[in-house]
């Protein structure tokens, strides 16, 4: 079995209606869904502000590569457009980490870096986590870390900018 965990985030149009779009592509794969909170746009490029989440979900048919095809078909059903790096989107989906029978792969190849290069740093990734998944870990540089240790390590400043919002988002089998 392959679990991921996937970011995702949305600054352009309905954002919220584009969340749930990841939830109803992944339909029975969506495990976990954390609340939904809103961030001031990370990388430097001006723009409005993102709702961002994210999912937990599993499939055994899986690996990944077919978790990242995956995302890119879920982002292009949005109409994502890939102008500027960083820049206003639809859709963001990312894979931050995948496990395989609880054991967390690294893959560094043209396509894919896992787990996510960035992830242990964002906090409009982390604290998401955290909400969706308490006793999560992330490995970086070679070391198991936990979620909230990772959370707490980053600047005070970017964690109070991850407000959660009143919206939610509900999983196939909630509707």
């Amino acid at each position: 079995m392959t679990a991921v965990v996937l970011s995702i985030g949305s600054n352009v149009g309905d954002r919220l209606r584009w969340l749930q779009s990841v939830l109803d592509g992944l339909g029975r794969a969506a495990m976990t869904v954390s609340p939904v909170y809103e961030t001031a746009a990370w990388g430097g490029v001006e723009q409005g502000p993102f709702l961002n989440a994210v999912v937990l979900a599993d499939d055994p048919a899986l690996d990944p590569h077919g978790w990242l095809r995956w995302a890119h078909e879920l982002e292009d059903a949005a109409q994502r457009v890939r102008e500027q790096r960083w820049g206003p989107r639809t859709l963001d989906v990312d894979l931050v980490t995948c496990r395989d029978s609880g054991v967390e792969l690294t893959v560094e190849d043209e396509e894919l870096t896992l787990p996510h290069p960035y992830a242990h740093v964002r906090a409009f990734v982390l604290v998401p986590w955290l909400a969706a998944d308490p006793h999560a870990t992330l490995g970086v540089a070679g070391r198991s870390r936990a979620v909230g240790e990772l959370v707490e390590a980053v600047d005070p400043a970017e964690r109070a900018g991850v407000r959660r919002t009143e919206l939610t988002l509900h999983l196939g089998n909630e509707r």
